[in-house]
């Protein structure tokens, strides 16, 4: 029961894991027809996220926030790629021959790149340590700032906003090797498990997340954890970058890893982060990624038509929920009132609004019909909520 207790979190990712995997393969035919490529997609796919949703939970574990890791995947991904073309032999036309890549022009590339990483993670901690920046706005300045200079620097090295790299370890990737990112996924796992768990260093971020002005108090070198923080999401988002582009085989610095950022916090916060810093898991972030990868390919799989535009909205109501759980677990939640007063009242309303529209926008038959129907049964049972908080919260009288 005590195990149970202090791992509920992932115990009911584990859950919750199981029953969208049972309930998709139940109304999915692809699931049934090709069970073992579907689980090789995922795994794959959830490594790659879940790969720098590691960096983006250690940063908020030690109480900041990272909005670059898209940004950051689609500049590693441009400058890993844009190297190998400027290394590799050219044709007698200038064309690179990027069919056969050295292996020494991998590993220079990949490591320049990582390098690179480095110094944006540096960066950032100079934003918050010295500039004293909020986190979100320096890292803010990076997700604008480096897609435009990833876009800047494909076209200086390759004159193309693309660039396509035809090797076949590469490409790979995306087929036979998919197990490539799924034991990095794994190594990086235990790596950082090591680094929370049993060093100083990982009971110093959780110490600073959880209070900072205290762990200053007591001699924790907060800047230099910051950096190392900061250096780890950068440095994870670029490996992340790195796999993304061998998957696809190129990289276009205006679209890859668009929206990422979001992807990689709403894993570590269904995983069991808190926003405020100082609580989360590194096993709780690995089944958030597997959790939000299968919902997202349940959503593909069962949404026949607009799937990519609902995943967006499964992502948002994912990242809402695990917040509210959050608060429900950290802050004694069974007390807590959601629609006090007028602007809970107002909220009642506005909920099942957004309930029955988009019902009626994702129906494929009888729309407005069903989503009206979900609308009211949404707001019969928040308005019962609300009254229900307002009783029990009205002073008894003798």
């Amino acid at each position: 029961m005590e195990l149970l207790k202090k791992h509920r979190n992932e115990f009911g990712l584990v859950l919750a894991i199981a029953v969208v995997t049972l309930v998709t393969t139940w109304l999915s035919p692809s699931y049934q027809q090709q069970p073992v490529d579907n689980a090789q997609s995922i795994m794959r796919h959830a490594a790659m996220l879940g790969v720098f949703a590691f960096g983006a939970a250690i940063v908020i574990i030690a109480g900041g926030i990272d909005l670059s890791s898209g940004s950051v995947i689609a500049f590693s991904g441009t400058l890993f790629f844009g190297l190998i073309v400027l290394l590799v032999p050219k044709t007698d036309r200038g064309q690179p021959m990027t069919g056969d890549v050295a292996t020494w022009i991998l590993v220079v590339s990949g490591l320049a790149t990582l390098f690179c990483a480095v110094l944006i993670g540096t960066f950032h901690a100079w934003l918050i340590n010295i500039i004293e920046l909020p986190p979100f706005v320096a890292t803010l300045a990076s997700l604008v700032g480096l897609r435009s200079l990833a876009r800047l620097l494909s076209a200086r090295m390759t004159g193309s906003e693309q660039i396509t790299v035809n090797d076949e370890r590469l490409q790979s990737i995306g087929s036979e090797a998919w197990w490539i990112p799924v034991a990095l996924w794994i190594v990086l796992a235990i790596a950082f498990w090591i680094l929370m768990n049993r060093t100083i260093i990982g009971r110093h971020l959780y110490a600073m997340g959880g209070n900072e002005t205290a762990a200053k108090l007591s001699g924790i070198q907060t800047d230099r954890l910051k950096w190392l923080a900061y250096c780890i999401g950068s440095v994870t988002a670029a490996i992340s970058g790195i796999l993304y582009a061998a998957y696809v085989g190129s990289v276009s610095a205006a679209n890859a890893g668009l929206g990422y950022e979001l992807n990689a916090i709403a894993s570590a916060v269904v995983g069991g982060c808190s926003l405020a810093g100082g609580i989360g898991t590194i096993p709780g972030v690995m089944l958030g990624a597997l959790f939000l990868r299968l919902v997202i390919d349940s959503v593909q799989k069962l949404a026949v038509t607009n799937s990519d535009r609902i995943e967006g909205l499964v992502v948002g109501v994912l990242v809402v929920l695990a917040v509210a759980v959050n608060t429900l677990r950290f802050e004694g939640g069974r007390s807590k009132q959601f629609f006090p007063g007028w602007l809970g009242l107002m909220n009642v309303g506005i909920l099942s609004l957004i309930a029955g529209v988009l019902y009626a926008v994702t129906a494929t038959e009888h729309a407005i019909s069903r989503g009206f129907t979900v609308g009211l049964g949404i707001l019969f049972v928040l308005a019962i909520r609300a009254v229900y908080e307002r009783a029990s919260n009205r002073p008894r009288t003798r």
